[in-house]
């Protein structure tokens, strides 16, 4: 692709990525196959990912696909303890997985907020917990974490989403400040409205005002592309970035600037 001139080019690393069966992971995983990484994509549409890395694997690089359920953190250790033995000690997390949710405030039910912080905010915790002893022996790593614009701006029936994207954001800065002298940079994209196969499902719901009617609003005129995200994620996991961690790098077309 012609976003891999934007980064210097560098050694191949072991890369995972999550919620890599589709939409942003997916695009990701492709742009980091480009740059020669091997990768192990977390999905837990098992079907869905299995499909996702026979694409990856196309561009000649070595890829596996685990069905994990990222708040599982027993899932997710066993899964990561088979991708180091197959491909080696990672050193590049992009922490994609993610699911939306629309209600009124009033109607959040206790099992609804817990499960999207569960998946949202405490499954990326697991997966950044699980691969920081690699980055730490190896000296060097990339983490980058997918928020999401809502959390600078609210959303009205999005409370539990929202906050959930918050501490994601709020974990990064954290995590960036302690992880900095070994190496290791975190950093988070918040996608404005990106054209995912779950945005389109909220458009068909009713939950979202449409792709169409939000690409006329965006100062540039147009909705995000899975490969927007996917070009500034894979320049935040290369050599280039080594001087930027703890920041909030938004693709967003213009909306928050």
């Amino acid at each position: 692709m012609d976003s891999a001139a934007n980064s210097a080019p560098g050694p191949a690393r072991v890369a995972v990525v999550t919620g890599a069966a589709s939409g942003i992971g997916l695009s990701i995983a492709r742009h980091l196959a480009d740059r020669g990484h091997s990768l192990a994509l977390f999905d837990r549409d098992g079907d869905e990912v299995r499909r996702a890395v026979k694409e990856v694997r196309a561009d000649g690089v070595r890829a596996l696909a685990y069905e994990v359920d990222v708040t599982d953190r027993a899932a997710v250790d066993t899964a990561l303890e088979t991708a180091r033995e197959a491909l080696g000690p990672v050193e590049i997390m992009v922490t994609s997985a993610g699911v939306d949710a629309f209600a009124p405030v009033t109607d959040i039910t206790a099992q609804e907020w817990d499960r999207v912080l569960a998946v949202n905010l405490t499954g990326t915790f697991h997966c950044v917990q699980a691969v920081v002893p690699d980055m730490l022996a190896a000296g060097w790593g990339r983490i980058v974490t997918i928020s999401s614009s809502s959390a600078q701006s609210g959303a009205p029936r999005m409370a539990h989403y929202v906050a959930s994207k918050g501490g994601v954001i709020a974990l990064t800065k954290a995590l960036a400040f302690e992880l900095a002298p070994h190496g290791i940079t975190v950093n988070t994209i918040p996608p404005s409205i990106i054209d995912t196969p779950m945005a389109r499902q909220a458009e068909r719901d009713g939950d979202h005002p449409g792709i169409d009617a939000t690409a006329a609003l965006t100062p540039v005129r147009r909705v995000g592309t899975p490969e927007d995200v996917a070009a500034a994620c894979a320049f935040l996991c290369s050599e280039s970035a080594g001087f930027i961690t703890g920041q909030i790098i938004g693709v967003n077309g213009g909306w928050y600037i």
